[in-house]
């Protein structure tokens, strides 16, 4: 299966309005020539340096002019917008090499597994590794017209084209949904082979997606929500603190009443699991909640040629390779920026200061 189609794939979220950005090379944040202000009196324009870890970093610009109820609800329609991206990947691929959508399907198949990671502007970006296989599954190759080359241009027809509108309410409208217009699509390659993204690369990157959730990266919290109170007590950000309200505030209309919001304010709206796949991309979690109670309960007995008995051990070393060190450097770092926030945030609300 490493050998099919794959392409290493991010989907990020339109924007919502400006916020600070961390620059490179000493780049200022969002230089303007002139000094305009918005409607509520604040610069339009940012002209410091943010590193990385500014605390500014990933704030708006003017929470009043950020769009709060737009990245509410982008999140709650999240799963319907990856759907849609994936029936698009379907009926693009099908009109690429002149097929009918159904004459496709019994040729190819499109599996992918995909992680959520909430950015520093507490909107969820979508990676995934996106494979096309033969029509019945991972031990089916597929036809030899399904390159990753084709993959990669359906990927932005495709991703381009969803359009999604909300269920109309008399206090916001109908909203369009769409993904940002920032995608990265990168081939995948066998370790040692060609050009491309290496497997690896690709595993460290999933790594550090899976391991930072909501309450990780200050975007969120670990539990659920019962009460407004809880939202003002919850160390986090301004701006977070915001998307929660608004998630509070939207979740008691009666027609948005199915995204369940007040259920999903500590997540910012966003339903979805961290890590999902499609069926077929590899074993299913039931199989190997099967395979596990087996072996808990002496059902699976090994046989002589299923185990290898090595006599002789010696020592290699401990810690990290230099990879893994890497990342788990980067992690640690995550969870010591987002303690320290945490910090400031409460010290604020301690002395009289709290946030939006």
């Amino acid at each position: 299966m490493r050998e099919r189609p794959r392409l290493f794939l991010t989907l990020t979220a339109p924007s919502f309005g400006p916020v600070h950005r961390a620059t490179a090379d000493g780049q200022r944040c969002r230089p303007r020539r002139d000094a305009g202000r918005c409607d509520h009196g604040r610069p339009l324009g940012c002209p410091a340096v943010h590193e990385a870890d500014d605390p500014r970093t990933g704030q708006p610009i003017c929470p009043d002019c950020y769009d709060y109820p737009a990245h509410v609800l982008w999140h709650a329609y999240a799963g319907r917008l990856w759907k849609a991206f994936t029936d698009n990947l379907y009926n693009h691929l099908a009109a690429r090499v002149g097929r009918t959508r159904t004459g496709l399907r019994r040729s190819l198949r499109i599996s992918y597994a995909k992680v959520a990671e909430y950015q520093r502007r507490a909107a969820v970006h979508i990676h995934a590794v996106v494979r096309l296989d033969g029509a019945h599954g991972p031990d089916d190759p597929p036809p030899a017209w399904a390159t990753a080359d084709v993959l990669t241009a359906v990927v932005r027809t495709a991703a381009a084209a969803v359009r999604l509108r909300t269920r109309y309410s008399a206090a916001l409208g109908e909203h369009e949904l769409r993904w940002g217009t920032e995608l990265d699509a990168r081939p995948l390659r066998v370790f040692g082979g060609g050009e491309g993204l290496a497997d690896d690369a690709v595993a460290a990157y999933v790594a550090k997606y899976v391991t930072k959730g909501a309450t990780d990266t200050g975007a969120g919290l670990d539990h659920q929500i019962s009460t407004p109170d809880d939202i003002t007590a919850a160390p986090v950000s301004a701006h977070v603190r915001a998307l929660m309200r608004a998630c509070w505030r939207l979740g008691g209309l009666a027609e948005l009443e199915p995204l369940r919001l007040h259920a999903w304010a500590h997540t910012l709206g966003y339903r979805g699991h961290i890590l999902t796949k499609s069926r077929t991309y590899s074993t299913t979690y039931t199989a190997l909640r099967a395979e596990r109670a087996d072996h808990q309960s002496g059902a699976t007995q090994l046989t002589n040629a299923d185990l290898i008995t090595d006599a002789h051990w010696r020592y290699i070393g401990s810690g990290h390779t230099p990879g893994a060190a890497l990342l788990a450097a980067g992690i640690a770092q995550d969870h010591a920026r987002n303690r320290e926030i945490a910090r400031e945030e409460l010290g604020v609300m301690s002395t009289g200061g709290g946030g939006a």
